[in-house]
Order: C-alpha cells, then sequence, then structure tokens
C-alpha cells in the first residue's frame, strides 16, 4: 500500500491525480502543511467500515427525505416495579 501526501492546492489543480494515486493506497490531503483529508477508494473505505453503514449515511443519501414510514405506537411499556 501507498501512502501519497498532496498540498490542498495540488488536489485542486489535479483531482484525477488523486482519484489515480487512491487506488494504490490512502491520499492524505494537506492544509498549511498538516493532515486535513483523506482520500480512498471506495472499496477501501468498505474494506475498513467491515460494509457497516451507519444511520448517519442512510439519513444522508439523496433521497431519504422521501422515504414514508410509519413508526407503530408502543403501548404498555411501563411494568411496576419488583423493589422486594
Amino acid at each position: 500500500m501507498t501512502i501519497t501526501t498532496l498540498s490542498s492546492r495540488q488536489f485542486n489543480q489535479d483531482a484525477s491525480k488523486a482519484k489515480k494515486a487512491a487506488k494504490t493506497g490512502p491520499v492524505f490531503i494537506t492544509d498549511r502543511g498538516r493532515p486535513a483529508h483523506v482520500l480512498l477508494t471506495f472499496e477501501h473505505y468498505q474494506k475498513i467500515t467491515h460494509g457497516h453503514t451507519s444511520i448517519a449515511d442512510l439519513l444522508a443519501m439523496p433521497g431519504a427525505q422521501d422515504v414514508e414510514f410509519e413508526i407503530p405506537v408502543m403501548v404498555d411499556l411501563a411494568q411496576a416495579a419488583d423493589l422486594l
């Protein structure tokens, strides 16, 4: 795995170079010499997250606001505490 480091300016000027570099490993993008972002291929991202999708990722998906669902009303959830 090759790690590539690009400045923000280099990334902005040649995004295709960064995408090609991401195929061989992560690309660190720096702001004022400090790492600020990491570019990964989607396959590598899935590998390191074990393919799990968070609820935040799902809610951020385009069209998520148009999904209709009903939340069932739960009744009789409360129970008396047995203190003895």
